[in-house]
């Protein structure tokens, strides 16, 4: 095997243990090369669902406002309805003096923002370090109001009053 390195090679190059070395990198670099290629790449769909899960759990919240819903009329079902299910949400919010538009494509949440309404105040999660990447409504989170009435109702007040009662 020996014989066949050329001679012309310094002494330092042919020896064994180089060889060794340069087979074990060569093979290492075909390795990666290999796995980079034949790796699985996320979908865009999962890699949007880890952005609203990251911002679900670690954005901020800010106020924001509803702009406009498109509705795909012909996916949706029941076009008479009154809050048809939309496809996506265009919303505005202000942070620092600064006001940002924003449109989060909500096809793949619809169990979550069938019944919105574009008149009621919404909740915007975002990046603090980005603030134009945000969301009103994730897997684990929703800002939207789908009702008038608040959407965690709260708790019955325990009376303090003392009844008396007479026979």
């Amino acid at each position: 095997m020996f014989s066949l390195i050329p001679s012309d090679l310094p002494l330092s190059l042919r020896s064994p243990r180089t060889l060794a070395i340069l087979g074990c990198a060569t093979v290492s670099a075909i390795g990666m090369a290999v796995y980079l290629l034949k790796r699985k790449r996320p979908t865009p769909e999962e890699l949007e669902r880890e952005r609203r899960d990251l911002l679900a759990h670690t954005g901020r919240i800010t106020d924001g406002t509803i702009m406009d819903t498109m509705v795909n009329e012909a996916a949706n079902p029941m076009p008479d309805a009154a809050f048809p299910t939309p496809q996506v949400i265009v919303y505005n919010y202000r942070i620092a003096g600064v006001t940002y538009e924003c449109a989060q494509d909500v096809t793949g949440l619809a169990e979550y923002v069938r019944g919105i309404r574009s008149d009621l105040p919404v909740q915007v999660r975002y990046a603090p370090h980005n603030p134009g990447n945000s969301i009103i409504v994730a897997d684990s989170w929703s800002g939207l109001r789908l009702t008038t009435t608040h959407p965690h109702p709260a708790e019955p007040v325990a009376s303090n009053h003392s009844q008396t009662v007479t026979n």
